[in-house]
């Protein structure tokens, strides 16, 4: 049956071939056993009957008006991120074809994003998400347009633009939609179904992007994904226009009585008073650079242990991103474990983040342990196996953080305190792609597994001492 495959499939070696079997059976008995799951969101629970009681509505046609809602939001997530990924699958060998100073490039980018991560998020809520998420389409389209051309001072000013639309990709769109989940009355707990989705669509249109990305190569060549990706982003800016728009409302009046000035301060000074907000945000800082680190390290690690017949970087990535597929499939059905069997329902999430952030740890010191005391032919299959790992913890904790930041942060400064976690977070990718450079391999991963432990350890404080949201905003304002 391999060597069936084989022969069908590119030049890839048998270890390869596998690895893409497995995986993709492992992602279908998942979404298998997906469909026999009935999520919390579907039942009938105490505070939709109140819900129901006050609007009068019937349950399906509550269910109805949220798909409605979710749908118009996952159908601009999930263009967004194919165009996203398929950009960022090919902007290294374009920049390699253009023969120009590819770290520079990317240092910029990591570098304009925390220079202006304090403050974007104040104009995302001050002037309205929606208007945010339409600057951010037409940024991107700047953008791609940008890598068109093979002159560095023009590719340095993508870059400059690329750190803006990279806050506003990962502050203003999450704020939208949370706020407007509210804002139409729909139950808290139904928002984490749609956190779910996202991180189950993030790694099926990564896997896409893929594939789509090296047809237009083969067509258009190098520049070909970046002018599918000005496509897509096209399309989502005009579903983007079909939104309502929204904003963070001060307490007394809405946002026009607040100032921009104040809307920096407030987050500023929320992030300063309640512990829960800068715990969150450093958890944040502390489990996406170590992600960010590990992106950069798994392509040499691979390469530099020599397994047989190569490493297809191609295949190994579709294997990683379904293992990301996998983890957001599971994320509702471990929730709901953690809830019923060995915590209560109001620090599932906690707990969940928890277990997410040890087996990232573990996986990661997989890796820091071989290299350093074992032989490659000994380690390789350890340490493909602890880079699924890492990426099936991507996938599961991905939602969760979404829950928990809709949890602990007010709705009035969602943008302006998602902006300042990028802060501590570009810091850390910063400092991860430094010690790539200047520290060997096993050193790095080491680092980057007690970062996630690290996470683990302040994310466990939270699990006793959570105050409702609403407590959250009173304090705040």
């Amino acid at each position: 049956m391999i060597d069936l495959i084989s022969n069908i499939l590119p030049e890839w070696p048998t270890w390869a071939v596998k690895l893409l079997l497995l995986m993709t059976a492992a992602l279908a008995t998942t979404l298998l056993a997906n469909y026999f799951y009935t999520p919390d969101d579907e039942k009938e629970t105490e505070e939709e009957k109140k819900l129901l009681k006050s609007t009068q509505k019937t349950h399906q046609a509550l269910h109805a008006e949220f798909d409605t809602f979710r749908r118009s939001y996952l159908s601009v997530y999930l263009v967004i991120m194919l165009a996203d990924w398929m950009q960022g699958t090919h902007m290294y060998t374009l920049y390699l074809s253009y023969n120009v100073n590819i770290s520079a490039l990317f240092l910029t980018g990591f570098l304009t994003g925390a220079i202006f991560a304090p403050f974007l998020g104040s104009l995302v809520d001050k002037f309205g998400r929606k208007r945010s998420c339409i600057v951010y389409c037409i940024l991107e389209i700047l953008i791609n347009w940008i890598e068109h051309y093979n002159d560095f001072r023009t590719l340095l000013l993508g870059r400059i633009l690329g750190g803006v639309s990279t806050n506003l990709l990962f502050s203003a769109f999450e704020s939208w939609m949370a706020t407007e989940h509210r804002k139409r009355g729909f139950p808290e707990e139904w928002m984490a179904r749609t956190y779910s989705e996202c991180s189950i669509g993030n790694g099926a249109t990564a896997i896409l992007a893929g594939v789509i990305a090296q047809v237009l190569e083969d067509a258009l060549g190098q520049i070909g994904p970046f002018q599918g990706a000005i496509a897509l982003t096209t399309l989502a800016l005009v579903l983007v226009l079909r939104w309502e728009e929204n904003y963070g409302e001060a307490q007394d009046g809405g946002h026009e009585d607040s100032s921009l000035y104040k809307q920096f301060t407030d987050g500023w000074k929320l992030v300063g008073s309640d512990s829960r907000v800068l715990r969150i945000g450093l958890i944040q800082a502390l489990s996406e650079g170590g992600i960010y680190t590990f992106v950069f390290m798994w392509v040499p690690t691979l390469l530099s242990m020599e397994p047989p017949g190569g490493v297809p970087t191609g295949c190994v990535f579709s294997a990683l991103m379904m293992a990301i597929t996998i983890g957001g499939i599971a994320f509702q059905p471990v929730e709901h474990f953690f809830g019923t069997k060995l915590t209560t329902k109001v620090n599932a999430a906690e707990v969940s983040a928890v277990f997410a952030y040890i087996m990232a740890s573990i996986a990661m010191s997989v890796p820091a342990i071989c290299l350093c005391c074992a032989p490659a032919s000994v380690c390789f299959e350890r340490i493909l196996l602890s880079f699924i790992m890492i990426e099936f913890c991507v996938g599961l904790s991905s939602p969760i953080a979404g829950t928990l930041r809709s949890k602990y942060v007010p709705d009035a400064y969602q943008g302006a305190i998602m902006n300042i976690f990028r802060l501590p977070l570009n810091a850390v990718v910063v400092s991860g792609t430094y010690a790539t450079d200047v520290f060997e391999h096993y050193k790095v991963y080491g680092i980057v597994s007690g970062l996630f432990l690290i996470a683990a350890a302040l994310q466990a404080t939270l699990i006793n001492g959570r105050q409702d949201k609403e407590q959250v905003k009173v304090k705040s304002q």
